[in-house]
């Protein structure tokens, strides 16, 4: 069987390689590559608002995400709203469990049609996990988080939250490091 892809859009077919140097991508804890591109220079001393914050933290940050199909984002949560955008590649599937712990996905990609979605946020404190959805080696997409982002917020999964929530087991065995 042959398949016809018209031009424009095998010159839109950047590789994984091309993003990681051109953007400048630096390797993820939790997986893929990532590069802070916004960090807002308003801070807010949140420990004013709520206990479970320590500290100050800037309004909003922004960074690129670039997940690999061989390698996914582990379970993990953090203290802020978390808006995903989608960029280039293959669509990806966000794996959330709420506080309540329904588990829900959703992917964030461009073929509306399909139901996949450019932006999508991930509620504060919620567990989610990411992979690589389709026939491309990658997908870059862009996370934006307000409260900015910041390590002392984020929290990785293990294989207690399997115990905490053994009714999804069969996706966290899978996004679990």
């Amino acid at each position: 069987m042959f398949f016809c892809i018209p031009l424009r859009e095998i010159s839109n077919m950047k590789s994984k390689e091309y993003w990681i140097e051109n953007l400048e991508l630096l390797p993820h804890p939790e997986g893929g590559y990532y590069k802070e591109t916004y960090r807002s220079e308003l801070n807010i001393n949140l420990e004013n608002l709520n206990p479970q914050w320590k500290g100050e933290r800037s309004l909003c940050t922004g960074i690129y995400f670039l997940l690999e199909r061989e390698n996914f984002s582990a379970f993990h949560r953090i203290k802020s709203d978390e808006l995903w955008h989608f960029y280039a590649g293959d669509p990806i599937t966000i794996h959330m469990i709420d506080n309540e712990g329904k588990y829900s996905s959703q992917d964030v990609g461009n073929r509306i049609d399909q139901g996949e979605v450019l932006q999508f946020l991930v509620p504060a404190n919620s567990w989610f996990a990411s992979e690589v959805k389709g026939n491309r080696s990658f997908a870059l997409v862009g996370c934006t988080v307000s409260f900015g982002f910041d390590f002392n917020d984020f929290e990785m999964a293990d294989e207690s939250l399997m115990k905490e929530f053994p009714e999804h087991k069969e996706v966290l065995s899978r996004l679990i490091r």
